[in-house]
C-alpha cells in the first residue's frame, strides 16, 4: 500500500485550516483517512477563543482515532462522538451556539481485507477508482445545488448568500459543535476487491475540476497518481495565480487551503 499527503495554506504565512492524517495496521491490510477543511468565519467574534486550527486538529485527530480503533461503530457514529468530544473541549471557555463556532467540511474513509467505508459531509470530495481505472466520486451536492441562484452576484453578495444556508432547513451542513450533523453525511460501503485506490481532497484541490475545469475527476486522478498531491495543488495555484481577481473563474476565495490524499492498495 501506498499513501501520499500534502496540504498547503492559501496564503503563505496564514495558518492552514485543512488538515489530514492516515493510520494503518500493522498488517498493512486495514487503515483509515480523515481530511477535514476548516471554515473560515468571517472577519468579527465566532464565540471561540481557539479557532479554526485548533477544531479541525482535535476533530480529526478524535475522528481518526476512532475510526481506526472502533470497527464496531459505523463512520457516522464516529462522526458524532468526535464531534461530542470536541465540543467538550471547549464548552467551558467558548459559545457553541455561535452560527460561526469553528467547523468543517469531512472526509473519511476505513478499510481492511473485506471492504472499503466512505463518509463525506459538504464540499470536499472522495474518489473510488476501480482496478479497471473507472474513478467514481462521492459528492455531497447539496452546496452545488445552491450555488446557480447566486452565481452571477457579486462575490461579496454571493458569499454571504451561501453562508446564510450554512446548517440550515434546506441548506448544507458541515461538522460544527452538533453531533447529529453526522446522520446528514454521504456514506456507503465498497467491496475491497473492487477499489484499487481513493483520494480525499478538500474543495481547495478539487477547484482543479470543479472551478477552473482543468479535466474531469479521472484526469484529477491521473495527475494525482503520476504526479503527486504536491503537484496537484501546485496546478490550482498556477491557476489562480492567472485569475487573481476570480474574474474569469469566480469563486469565494482568490486562493484556497488545498489538501490532497491518494491511498493505493
Amino acid at each position: 500500500m501506498r499513501v501520499q499527503t500534502a496540504t498547503r495554506p492559501g496564503t503563505p504565512g496564514v495558518p492552514n485550516e485543512d488538515w489530514v492524517s492516515t493510520t494503518s495496521h500493522r498488517s498493512g491490510t486495514g487503515g483509515a483517512l480523515v481530511v477535514l477543511d476548516g471554515v473560515t468565519p468571517p472577519p468579527g467574534d465566532d464565540g471561540c477563543v481557539h479557532g479554526v486550527p485548533w477544531y479541525t486538529a482535535r476533530l480529526g485527530a478524535a475522528l481518526l482515532e476512532l475510526s481506526a480503533s472502533r470497527r464496531d461503530m459505523t463512520l457516522t457514529q464516529c462522526l458524532a462522538e468526535a464531534v461530542a468530544r470536541t465540543a467538550a473541549a471547549h464548552r467551558s471557555t467558548c459559545d457553541l451556539s455561535h452560527v460561526r463556532t469553528p467547523q468543517a467540511t469531512v472526509v473519511a474513509a476505513r478499510w481492511d481485507e473485506e471492504a472499503v467505508e466512505h463518509l463525506v459531509l459538504s464540499d470536499s470530495v472522495l474518489l473510488l477508482v476501480s482496478p479497471s481505472g473507472a474513478v467514481t466520486p462521492v459528492l455531497d451536492d447539496r452546496l452545488d445545488a445552491l450555488r446557480p441562484a447566486v452565481r452571477e452576484l457579486p462575490r461579496a453578495e454571493r458569499v454571504a448568500r451561501i453562508e446564510a444556508l450554512r446548517n440550515a432547513e434546506g441548506g448544507f451542513h458541515t461538522a460544527a459543535a452538533d453531533p447529529a450533523v453526522a446522520e446528514l453525511a454521504v456514506t456507503g460501503t465498497t467491496p475491497r476487491a473492487a477499489v484499487r485506490s481513493l483520494a480525499a481532497l478538500t474543495d481547495g484541490a478539487s477547484r482543479w475540476t470543479e472551478v477552473f475545469g482543468l479535466g474531469d475527476w479521472a484526469g484529477l486522478y491521473a495527475v494525482l497518481r503520476a504526479e503527486g498531491p504536491e503537484a496537484l495543488i501546485g496546478r490550482v495555484r498556477d491557476a489562480e495565480a492567472a485569475d487573481p481577481s476570480g474574474t474569469a473563474y469566480p469563486r469565494g476565495k482568490t486562493s484556497d487551503d488545498a489538501t490532497a490524499a491518494l491511498v493505493e492498495f
